[in-house]
Order: structure tokens, then sequence, then C-alpha cells
């Protein structure tokens, strides 16, 4: 047994193996706060509603939050942002516990095997992850996990990749972040992030349009197409102006990060791109559009879309966890067959 997990600005999600079937877990990385009431507690508790109670306050976590939150015409609370634990929110690491706790579970024996994503520093802020990978290996291993940390653009490498031996362009286009790899034989020649995802543009369309943030997530993940043909002036219309604003932005960063030597002469470079935020039908035609159009220093073969872009990056992570488990083994084996001898 082994564990992925991709800890997402918007979702928590983890991966495991049973049988021929990966099995993911997820749960809405947001909480809301309500009025302490006795009966209130008691309706949360039959429901199976996570949430934790403090004081005189009741905190609904995960996929039950964007739902009260707009019963109740509130704002959800992030424990993340921009793709690590905001410093802004003074609950953020409680209910970050009680989101990985229900997502992973328990290990199945100790020293379980556990690759979860952290994302590479920006190159567009002075923000630093090393706070936040360090706190969520914690988490893992006081749980009894063999945490080990992946960068994400390397986890989408291994989950969408492996037929290309692992070589070629991942792109995870996340809430808080966009993550990048380039990746030879499953070694990263060049990985970074910008500090512009789902949220960037759910908060733009948000600010143009005068609708609550919240509201516009929700019409973004319901059927949302990126067709540029209606909603002009509406909230869809907004999405979509800044969808293709960041999919500018992401590929300028591309072109400005990749040296031309970290690329064998010769070589076609597939690209695959993942992430909740390229979940929206049309993502791929205009990613693949803009591409063309940009003056990228190297060849590529096609560009595809990850068949399950939510759950990319908790496959390529468990996918880690396994390799790295299995040499465990074998090493274990090694060393029992030496002292035999």
């Amino acid at each position: 047994m082994a564990k992925g997990l991709d800890v997402g600005t918007m979702n928590i999600l983890s991966a495991q193996q049973d049988g021929n079937d990966t099995v993911f877990v997820q749960q809405r990385n947001s909480f809301v706060e309500i009025e302490y009431s006795d009966m209130a507690e008691q309706m949360l508790s039959r429901s199976e509603v996570l949430h934790i109670r403090k004081d005189d306050k009741v905190y609904v976590v995960g996929d039950d939050a964007l739902n009260f939150a707009n019963i109740f015409n509130k704002e959800t609370r992030r424990p993340m942002k921009h793709g690590i634990l905001s410093n802004d929110e003074k609950s953020a690491i409680p209910m970050m516990k009680l989101i990985i706790e229900q997502v992973v579970g328990e290990p199945g024996y100790p020293d379980e095997k556990l690759y979860f994503s952290t994302p590479a520093d920006p190159i567009d802020s002075d923000l630093s992850t090393l706070y936040h990978q360090k706190t969520i290996e914690s988490f893992l291993n006081d749980m009894g996990y063999d945490a080990e940390p992946i960068n994400e653009g390397m986890s989408v490498i291994y989950s969408e990749l492996a037929d290309n031996n692992f070589t070629g362009l991942g792109i995870s286009f996340g809430a808080g972040m966009t993550n990048v790899c380039l990746a030879y034989y499953a070694v990263p020649v060049m990985k970074f992030s910008v500090a512009r995802g789902g949220d960037w543009v759910d908060e733009q369309a948000a600010r143009a349009t005068g609708t609550p943030v919240d509201k516009v997530t929700s019409i973004k993940e319901d059927d949302f197409e990126l067709d540029f043909t209606t909603d002009v002036g509406g909230v869809e219309g907004a999405v979509s102006i800044y969808y293709e604003n960041l999919l500018d932005y992401v590929i300028e960063n591309i072109v400005s990060e990749v040296d031309e030597e970290d690329v064998e002469e010769g070589l076609d470079v597939p690209v695959v791109v993942t992430g909740g935020t390229s979940s929206p039908d049309g993502f791929e035609a205009l990613f693949r559009d803009h591409l063309e159009d940009a003056n990228i220093p190297f060849s590529i073969s096609g560009v595809s879309h990850a068949s399950e872009p939510l759950y990319s990056v908790a496959r390529g992570g468990l996918v880690a966890a396994r390799s790295d488990e299995d040499v465990d083994q074998d090493e274990d084996e090694a060393e029992a067959a030496a002292a035999s001898e």
C-alpha cells in the first residue's frame, strides 16, 4: 500500500490502489462559520456534515461549506491562499488537519509511504513554499505516515507521461497557483510556479461584474464552457476573458524561463495540461491555440489534456509513492539475502 495526496487550494484529494482500481477521496478545502446551537450541532452530526465546534461557533468544513455559504449568504474561508497555507487565516492549521485526516485516513501500517504535492516557489511573487511544505509533512508524519513532498508539476509528469518515459512538459492549473515542470526520464530540468490560477480568474471576474466570489466559483463549476459566444458583459463572459489572460500569462512565463540549452536538440516535447482550473470544456483547444502563437524555444510533439484533470496530481503522487515503496522493499530483500549468506 501507498498513497498520493494533492494538497490544493480549492480541493484536497488522496489516491490509493485497490486491486486494479485507483480510489480517490476528495474534500473541498474551505470552511464557513455559523452560530452555534444545540439543535444546529445535532442536525449537522445526524447529517454527517463535517464540522468543528469552537466556543460559540461551529465551522462547517469541506464539501458542505460552499452550500452553507450560499444558503447563509456568506463567503467561505480558505485555509490556503496562493497555493500555500494562508497567513491571513488564524484557523488555517486546525482546518487543514481535519480535512487531511478525513481525506487520507489512518495509515494501513506504520510508516506507510505517502507522497504529497507541493508547489514550486512562484517566480512572480516573494512567497516561500517552505513553511507550507514542512507543516503538511509534519501533519502526515504525526499521523504515522512516511511522508515525502513531490513537486506538483512533476506529479503531473508521473501521472500522465508514463508512456513517454516520464519526459515532457507538465502544467498543473490549480486554484491558487499554476505549476510548470519540464522533465527528462523522470528528472526535472526546469520547474516553477506563478501565483495565478483559478482563484485569480474568479476574483478578477467578481471584481469586474460586482458578483460575490463564491457565486462566480459556483457558476464556473456548473457546466461552464470556454466558447466566447455567450453572456457578453455577464459573469461567464468575464470568466472567459480572464481565463484567456491566465493562459497568455503562463505561456509567456514558460517562454522566459525555459533555456534552450535545457532541451535536447531535435527532441519533440509532449505537453500535458491538468488541474481543476483546466476542467471547463474548451480549455484544451484554447490552450493549444495560444501555445501555437507563442515563441516556444523547443519543438512540441503534441498537447493533451488529462482525462481526469482533478485527479491527476494525486495519481502522480501515488505513482511516486508506489515506486519508492518498491525500491525500499527490494533493498530490504537484498539486505535480508546478504545477511543470510
